[in-house]
């Protein structure tokens, strides 16, 4: 017998075909034979249509089938009830650390919620369209905006039919390496560099040579020996030493990629963050001949969450992009970049910063007041990014920092597993700590870092 409610709100065509699925899966065999529609409306005093409805549905999800003036009769649907494989492994709960160290953290409290907020609900109102796709390249309006503040803040040439909106930088350099793959095979980055980068061209078949960074930056000579076609550099705020390329050193790299028709990818890493110097204009707005692609989020200077990067294409490969990866959609939201282009237009985006800038240079300062508590160390980077890195000046047991710092609930990042190289050291982000914890977590990190040493 089946339950039908009659005073449910669920139709009574539904729960009839519910009822009739359960018992198909559970006691009918293939090819037995359903009640008649006469019979289950009599015995349920339903209708003949509600019970025609429920085995309609039967029949069009296949579970049964109607068989001229024989009825209706069930299919062999090789149903076997799904029963989970019984395991005791219970997947690790993530660790909240006391204190984070992540190197390219921002603090909670320093997103403008009330002013993004308010601008989302002044951009999607009634007129906005969710009812057709939005420009694969990205939204025009938010590309009209990047290229003005690339021009202003960043001295790039920079035009929106240009820009293609992605979804972070990742999906940046994925977009990149599938653009340049026909043309080019070998591409060369800096050591220590961003490990992400090696491994997402790595991934599309690229041959990677390492080149080293000298104290101006990528070491020019010793790329032309490697013969890559295609350089990654972070000119503004090297990843992860911080150095500033000078600008001979960038007309000279461009001038080398220039007579090879190579492609130079600027990562504008940290350009927004700098506390004692003024940034070099973009090594882009040198570039008189389409060599250079710029790449840009506003990870660092609004927020990581948002997952909005942009790529700065030089006409030629526009034009690439536009025959072969036009279907590229862009994956950032049409509220996200309404919400960012009226956030940038409207002045916020340089008001924030500002203040950005402002408060991770009261971070850095402190933290380099706080650090001279620890006893031999030299610091390697520092003035500029979300990070201080510091590097022992004698014999240092790596492994006991590491295991006492997890111990005390400390999460701690060494330079050499993120970035590659032979440089032992300790990149110490302040990003995403307030002024109230930075003492508290150098003070219990020094306790630790002053007895490693052996």
């Amino acid at each position: 017998m089946y339950f039908i409610d009659k005073l449910s709100k669920i139709p009574i065509y539904k729960q009839l075909y519910q009822e009739l699925k359960q018992d198909i899966l559970q006691s009918y065999k293939p090819n037995q034979k359903l009640p008649s529609i006469r019979k289950l409306a009599t015995l349920y005093n339903i209708s003949k249509n509600s019970v025609l409805r429920a085995f309609y549905q039967l029949e069009i999800e296949g579970f049964i089938e109607a068989r001229s003036k024989q009825g209706y009769f069930v299919n062999d649907i090789n149903y076997k009830e799904f029963k989970p494989k019984e395991t005791n492994f219970l997947p690790p709960k993530p660790k909240n650390y006391r204190y984070d160290f992540f190197p390219a953290h921002l603090e909670k409290s320093t997103f403008p919620h009330k002013i993004w907020k308010r601008l989302y609900n002044k951009v999607i109102n009634e007129d906005t369209n969710f009812g057709t796709y939005p420009d694969g390249q990205g939204e025009f309006e938010l590309r009209e905006q990047i290229a003005l503040y690339l021009q202003k803040s960043r001295g790039a040439n920079a035009l929106p039919q240009n820009i293609v909106i992605t979804h972070g930088f990742i999906d940046s350099l994925n977009l990149i390496a599938k653009l340049l793959k026909p043309k080019y095979c070998h591409f060369a980055m800096e050591l220590p560099g961003y490990h992400i980068v090696h491994k997402t061209f790595s991934e599309f078949g690229y041959k990677i040579s390492f080149v080293d960074v000298a104290k101006d930056g990528i070491d020019i000579n010793k790329l032309k020996v490697t013969k890559a076609e295609i350089v990654y550099i972070t000119p503004s705020h090297q990843y992860p030493l911080g150095i500033n390329m000078p600008i001979s050193k960038r007309l000279e790299l461009l001038e080398y990629i220039q007579s090879i028709n190579g492609i130079i990818l600027e990562d504008d890493y940290d350009s927004e963050m700098r506390y004692n110097t003024q940034p070099i204009p973009a090594l882009q707005g040198l570039d008189k001949d389409g060599r250079v692609i710029y790449l840009g989020t506003f990870a660092k200077a609004l927020s990581p969450a948002i997952r909005v990067g942009f790529i700065l294409l030089p006409d030629w490969l526009i034009s690439e992009y536009k025959n072969h990866f036009d279907s590229h959609f862009c994956h950032v939201s049409i509220d996200t970049q309404k919400t960012l282009t009226a956030f940038i237009k409207e002045g916020y985006l340089e008001q924030h910063i500002r203040r950005l800038r402002n408060l991770n240079r009261k971070k850095h300062n402190l933290m380099l007041e706080c650090l001279k508590g620890l006893k031999h160390y030299k610091i390697l980077a520092k003035d500029g990014g979300l990070s201080i890195i510091i590097t022992p000046t004698k014999p240092f047991d790596w492994q006991k920092l590491q295991d006492e710092c997890e111990k005390k609930s400390i999460k701690i990042y060494l330079m050499k597993e993120q970035s590659g190289g032979d440089i032992e050291a300790l990149r110490l982000g302040f990003g995403g700590l307030n002024l109230n914890e930075i003492p508290k977590a150098i003070e219990e990190l020094k306790n630790i870092w002053n007895k490693c040493f052996l």
